[in-house]
């Protein structure tokens, strides 16, 4: 038995150009790739301004909707302060209408100043913001007539229609990358967590877990019935060390604002396929049940080689 029948993966889309510029067909392959390959979440990240050129996360994920056949789309996650939490309910909405109701709406508030700067909020005032954007947006995907009334959103009288097909409305997952007080965040605004792969280790994402199951049963709720997904685990199997090497190096580092050293000494999967299967070996046994993989070029082949080679080596859990 192998972690496919327990793990359930999911597939970054390439939003980030690393050589030629996207195109929807190239974009439908990918999606159409990873729907064969039996990924079952497809995935679109979120930013305004970036290091390299970034197609806009929403917009394609809603562009590949038909392509997506029967995945779980996921925004990883949508940012409702920079975009407005009245404007991200909308296109959310219409997503996940559009798909039938196949969407799960992640959100967070964003980690670049940048973002911020470009669209003039004071990136000081994201968590204050975040917390009052994300009760806007239940709200809203709600179909809350009732509105919201904060220091920064009021919305008293504005009911967004049509609504979601799911009911009460699309689940919001809260990102964090799984501190005390992030984790407190996840339980006090979400329906689940998602972490990202490249700011944590196995180690520190199950004494998250364990912490965020603490929460959970402080207010009453279910540690089990509250998912997560471990997302931003970037991706690319080579056995040649001197590709790995300038994966990290000439395209990961720079493109994350990291020293290569750091990168060197996570556990991202790139490098040989016995090595990535290891370290996501390491994430299930913590606990991990949900990994969403981004390929670092050579995209479908890498979707294949990560199921042909490194899933097939990870130990199924009960």
């Amino acid at each position: 038995m192998t972690a496919v029948q327990d793990v359930e993966y999911g597939a970054h889309l390439p939003l980030i150009e690393l050589g030629a510029p996207r195109s929807l067909p190239t974009l439908r392959a990918y999606v159409r790739a990873a729907a064969r390959l039996g990924y079952r979440y497809l995935c679109a990240n979120d930013h305004l301004v970036f290091g390299r050129p970034w197609l806009d996360g929403p917009t394609v994920l809603a562009a590949l909707i038909e392509a997506s056949q029967d995945m779980t789309l996921v925004t990883t996650a949508g940012l409702p302060v920079l975009r407005g939490p009245v404007q991200l309910a909308k296109t959310l909405a219409a997503i996940d209408i559009l798909s039938g109701g196949r969407l799960v709406a992640g959100v967070g508030p964003g980690s670049s100043a940048g973002d911020y700067a470009a669209v003039g909020i004071g990136f000081q005032e994201r968590w204050r913001r975040f917390d009052e954007a994300v009760q806007v947006l239940r709200g809203h995907l709600h179909g809350d007539a009732a509105g919201f009334e904060g220091e920064f959103y009021s919305t008293h009288g504005v009911l967004l229609e049509p609504r979601p097909v799911q009911r009460p409305g699309p689940p919001i997952w809260v990102a964090s990358w799984g501190s005390p007080a992030g984790l407190r965040r996840v339980v006090r605004l979400g329906d689940g967590w998602l972490a990202s792969a490249y700011n944590t280790t196995p180690a520190r994402f199950r004494e998250a877990l364990d912490r965020l199951a603490e929460e959970l049963r402080r207010v009453g709720q279910a540690p089990e019935s509250f998912p997560s997904a471990i997302a931003t685990t970037w991706l690319h199997i080579t056995e040649d060390k001197g590709v790995a090497e300038r994966t990290l190096g000439d395209v990961l580092a720079p493109m994350l604002h990291r020293p290569a050293e750091a990168l060197r000494s996570a556990p991202l999967l790139i490098g040989p396929a016995e090595v990535c299967a290891e370290r996501l070996t390491a994430f299930v046994d913590a606990g991990a049940r949900r990994i969403f993989v981004w390929p670092l070029g050579d995209e479908v082949r890498q979707l294949e080689l990560f199921r042909e080679r490194v899933t097939s080596l990870v130990p199924w859990q009960p």
